[in-house]
């Protein structure tokens, strides 16, 4: 019986490379579930779970965003000071207002790791909330998602 051996990249064989992705009136958890798969690397043929092979996400227009039914008024973020009673809530609405950044920052986190290994991959994640971006110099391409858009009223 032959054994075949477990493959593991290494880091010299790990190629990054950059996509944008317009996040325009696409539903929020299926952008984000599409990003984080980007971000771990398991799209490439090279992916192993215990290393960070994914490439760079450049999303754009974080700002329209869609959520469907009633969550942009009814989603809540809570966030805690650190403090006996230093609970903070913050409504969708109101946090798309303020800093749409966030709300995708948000939604990939919570879909990657919780250790090391998903901090370090999630700094690859960058967003921005208007059509505009500061990465042109690495060449991103763009990224066509599989994902109907939501239309927003």
């Amino acid at each position: 019986m032959t054994m075949n051996k477990t493959y593991s990249p290494k880091p010299s064989e790990i190629e990054r490379a950059w996509h944008v992705v317009d996040a325009s009136d696409l539903p929020l958890g299926r952008l984000a579930s599409e990003v984080a798969q980007i971000l771990r690397g398991k799209h490439k043929p090279t992916y192993a779970p215990h290393l960070d092979t994914g490439d760079f996400v450049v999303v754009v227009n974080a700002e329209k965003v869609a959520v469907t039914s009633d969550k942009s008024q009814s989603k809540i973020y809570y966030r805690h000071s650190g403090y006996p009673g230093g609970i903070k809530a913050e409504t969708f609405e109101s946090l798309r207002d303020r800093r749409p950044e966030a709300i995708i920052e948000r939604a990939v986190r919570g879909m990657l790791p919780k250790n090391k290994l998903g901090r370090q991959m999630l700094k690859k994640l960058k967003v921005h909330a208007g059509p505009d971006h500061p990465h042109e110099a690495q060449k991103p391409q763009p990224l066509e998602l599989n994902i109907r858009k939501v239309d927003v009223r």
